[in-house]
Order: C-alpha cells, then structure tokens, then sequence
C-alpha cells in the first residue's frame, strides 16, 4: 500500500524513514530537507495511499492500517531491525500509532506539524465529501493557505501544489476519513521513545499547544517551535529540519545535545536551535557535536570542574557574552555564588586585573537575576 523513495542508498547505515502530510508526496515535501542531513543514514521515504508513487488503496483505511502497512514496508527494507522515523502531519500520526503499536521498532522519533488529535471529524467528513465531488483541485486554495507562511516562495510552493493535484481523490478522502477517527490523546504517557516535537509557530492545522502536549506527555520528549514557519515544516525549513532531525537521531550529536540543554538551560539551546540559518547550521553543528557532544561528556572530569576551566578561559579572553552564558551555567552545574568568586578572584592574579574586574561585573549582574528567581 505504501511505496518507497530512497533519498540516501545506505544499507549498512542506520534506517531513516519519512513520512509525508495528506496530499504531498515524499519527494516534494522531503527531498530538500534530506539533502541536507549531515547524519549517515538510510534515507527512505514513503508515499500514502493514491499519493506520489502508490497506488490508490483498494478500500477504507485507518492510521493504524497506515502504521502496519509502514511496518511491513520496514520489514522489507530491514526485516526485525529498528529504524529511525520522522513525519509530519498525518505521517506525524501514524509516528504516534507506531509508536505505541511496536515501540521495540523505533529507535527514536521526530513528529513535524502534527497532533495526537488532527482536527475534528464533522472537519474532515466535509473535506472528503468535497474532494470526492469536486477533486482535490477544490482544495488547492486552502491547502495553500493552511500549509505556507506569505514569505514561502511561490516556486517552492508549486511542487507540493501540483502533487496535492496529482492525488487520487478517493485515496485523499480516505486519509481525511483515517483522521478522523484518529485520537491518542489518553495514551501518551504511554510512550518511552526519545520523541522530538518540531512546531511551527504559524501552523493552523496543527498549532504549536498540540506538539507541546506530545513533548510533555510522553516519557522523553522535547519540543521546538520553528516562528516562521506553517504546517510544512520540511520544505519551509529544511536546513533547520534537517539540523533538529540530526541533533536528534546521530548518536554524537544527540549526546551533544543533552549535554548542551541540561547545562546551558533547555530554553536557551532550543531559540539557538530554531533561529539556525543555512550561515550558522555548520558552526552550530560544529558546536554540538565537538564542544558537548566530545569534551562536555568526557569523564575525565566533572561538570563543576568544567566550569572552573570555562569560567577561567573565557575571562582571560575577554569574551563577556560567553561569560554570561557561562556563569549561569555553573551555577547550574553545581557552583555556589563564593565559589564563583573564588575563581574570579583567582583569575585576577593569572589573568589580569582588568579582566578580573571585567568579569566580576558581569557576574554580579548574572547572579543577581539568577538569585532573584
């Protein structure tokens, strides 16, 4: 029911499949956004029923129909093996019924736009009672509307708008049908995966509260809100997609991560995350995988001991905004407000007065904001 599209011919590498959102296909809505993965795997996507390359199905389906037939798509590929996945809307969904349905199968996730509840059923009954009378070119100037931000280029805009009507109208409806009847909410908690929930902060479809309550209901969840982007998080941003796809599924990277979140506060390492450019994606990459991902998890010493050493480099250097980054840092990290003293005091006679100096300011005013919490 499901046909593939390889976007990375990898077989000794880690399995990674795509799904894709009602009326586009794996290729218009992924192709850019695997392009630029910078993680070694086997990149997959797939097509729903009557979209891209597969064929319409024979007859009425739900998302968990969906999410066995992607299963035995994964046993093709990879018989027993667990894979990577990442969707977006409805394939976001079908993430969540696997998820829950063979948890043993995925080794971590990435839902995109999506919903542990999508909509409302008298919403979708009307959608597909509309696109079986008139097609799917009746749905083309909401789609338009629901699924781009105004600054989405028209060019880029025009592939995922020729595969909408390029869909099988029936296949459409029945997708609209299976969500439906689509709704997990209850059973989130269920979840132990690592899932990362991708928001798009102009997305109507699937807001921004939706992907949060997947992120804090399951186990091991964290959620991103990309600002400028809609419901089709791949192809508005598939530089920071792929980035965020990376960060989650690379073993290095995902370590790096953690590291980063849980001492520079995960409110911080998320606005850096989102606000990646095409510019900064590889320093940043650089950054997680090398700086947290290789020296901040060595065990050679502790993360007060690290501090120590940041705290003393940076004032020697001058760099004050990373020192104020850094102080706050320690004291998550464990280093009380006199130990901190201790070591700009120290600094004062390796590094210079002035630096010293320099550096007390800043902190004082850091902790102060902190003290006041």
């Amino acid at each position: 029911m499901l046909t593939a599209t390889v976007f990375t011919d990898a077989p000794e590498r880690p399995l990674l499949l795509l799904g894709s959102s009602v009326g586009t296909s794996a290729q218009s809505l992924w192709a850019r956004c695997a392009a630029r993965l910078h993680g070694r795997y086997h990149v997959v996507g797939f097509d729903l029923p009557g979209h891209g390359r597969s064929a319409p199905a024979p007859g009425p389906f739900s998302i968990a129909d969906l999410a066995a037939a992607l299963l035995e798509l994964a046993d093709r590929l990879r018989p027993g093996e667990r894979f990577l996945y990442a969707g977006d809307s409805i394939g976001g969904a079908i993430g969540l019924e696997l998820l829950l349905a063979a948890p043993e199968r995925i080794a971590a996730a990435a839902l995109l736009c999506t919903g542990a509840k999508i909509g409302e059923p008298e919403l979708w009954a009307e959608r597909a009672a509309l696109v079986r009378a008139e097609g799917t070119g009746a749905v083309v100037a909401g789609s338009t509307e629901r699924w781009f931000t105004a600054g989405f280029p028209e060019s880029e805009r025009e592939p995922l708008l020729d595969a909408l009507r390029a869909t099988d109208d029936e296949s459409y409806a029945r997708c609209c049908e299976a969500l439906a009847g689509f709704d997990v909410r209850e059973r989130l908690a269920e979840i132990v995966t690592p899932v990362l929930a991708v928001a798009g902060g102009q997305d109507k479809p699937t807001p921004p509260e939706g992907l949060r309550l997947i992120a804090e209901s399951v186990l091991h969840g964290r959620l991103v809100v990309l600002d400028e982007v809609a419901h089709l998080a791949p192809a508005e941003s598939p530089e920071v997609v792929a980035f965020l796809l990376d960060q989650h599924f690379e073993e290095l990277r995902a370590a790096g991560t953690a590291v980063r979140r849980e001492v520079l506060g995960a409110a911080h390492v998320d606005r850096t995350t989102a606000a990646t450019t095409p510019f900064t994606r590889d320093f940043q990459d650089l950054i997680t995988r090398y700086a947290w991902g290789e020296i901040w998890t060595r065990p050679g010493l502790d993360r007060r001991g690290r501090s120590i050493v940041t705290l003393t480099a940076l004032v020697a250097l001058g760099h004050h905004e990373e020192l104020a980054m850094h102080v706050r840092a320690a004291r998550t990290n464990g280093l009380t407000t006199e130990e901190i003293k201790e070591v700009l005091l120290q600094t004062a006679i390796y590094c210079g007065v002035p630096a010293a100096n320099a550096a007390f300011r800043i902190a004082q005013h850091v902790l102060a904001d902190v003290d006041s919490r």
